[in-house]
This record gives C-alpha cells, sequence and structure tokens, in this order.
C-alpha cells in the first residue's frame, strides 16, 4: 500500500518539473531515467520520487547546456553503479569548463548591453535637458 501512496502519474511529475509530458515520454525513450519506468494498471506510467529528483537533475544539466548524447552517457554510467566515478568526474569536469567558457561570453555580452543601455540613458537625459532649457521642466 505504500508504494501506491509513493506513487507519481505522469501528470504529476509534468507539474512537479515543468517537463511536458511529450518532454517526459521523450526522456524516457532517450534512456534518460535511471530504472526504468515502471508501469501501473493498464499500462499507465507510474513514477516515483527519486524519478522526480533525477529529472531535477536532468533539467538543470540541459539548461546549463549539456547535450542530450552526454546527458545519456552520464545517467549511463550512474546507472552503472559507483566504480566508474573516475568516468563521472571527468565528463563532469569536461561539461564545467564548457559552462564557465559559457559564463565568460555571457559576461562580455552583459558588459557591451550595459554599456550601450547606458549610452542611451546619457543621450535620452541628454534630450530632456535640452527639452528642459528650451520649453521648462518636463513632466514625463
Amino acid at each position: 500500500m505504500v508504494e501506491v501512496a509513493a506513487s507519481l502519474s505522469i501528470g504529476q511529475v509534468s507539474e512537479r518539473t515543468g517537463l511536458s509530458v511529450h518532454a517526459l515520454r521523450f526522456y524516457e525513450q532517450e534512456g534518460l531515467f535511471i530504472d526504468a519506468v515502471r508501469r501501473g494498471p493498464g499500462g499507465r506510467r507510474v513514477y516515483r520520487q527519486d524519478d522526480v529528483d533525477w529529472l531535477t537533475v536532468c533539467i538543470i544539466l540541459r539548461a546549463s547546456g549539456m547535450p542530450l548524447t552526454v546527458l545519456r552517457r552520464y545517467t549511463d554510467l550512474v546507472r552503472e553503479g559507483n566504480d566508474n566515478a573516475e568516468e563521472r568526474l571527468a565528463l563532469m569536469r569536461e561539461h564545467q569548463e564548457r559552462v564557465t567558457a559559457q559564463i565568460g561570453r555571457l559576461t562580455e555580452s552583459l558588459d557591451l548591453i550595459r554599456f550601450k543601455v547606458g549610452v542611451y540613458e546619457d543621450l535620452l537625459d541628454q534630450g530632456d535637458a535640452a527639452v528642459e532649457q528650451c520649453h521648462g521642466p518636463s513632466l514625463g
């Protein structure tokens, strides 16, 4: 009876993870679950909290830019057990380097955007000052 209470439907998992039902089926098809998705009466998918926890890891790794092929390899390694910790570490270090480089590029982009915002704010402030000199204080 405890198993039933811990069971989640595909809709509940969708709500908890933010993944669509279609995406959950895709993750299953791609082998991105640690354990096979169980089936309940009538063949409906039945998930556990462990599945939701693992999906959260997958969502974060995907959001960080990890390709599906790398995520699939990582999932395979986790599924195999702790004897491959060195390979998992290497995979994560490589991804960490990619994310760090991406953050560097984004920081450069943000610096440029901030500069441009400042230029346009100054331009608009100068325009308001010129209007004030000719017409008095602006109302906006």
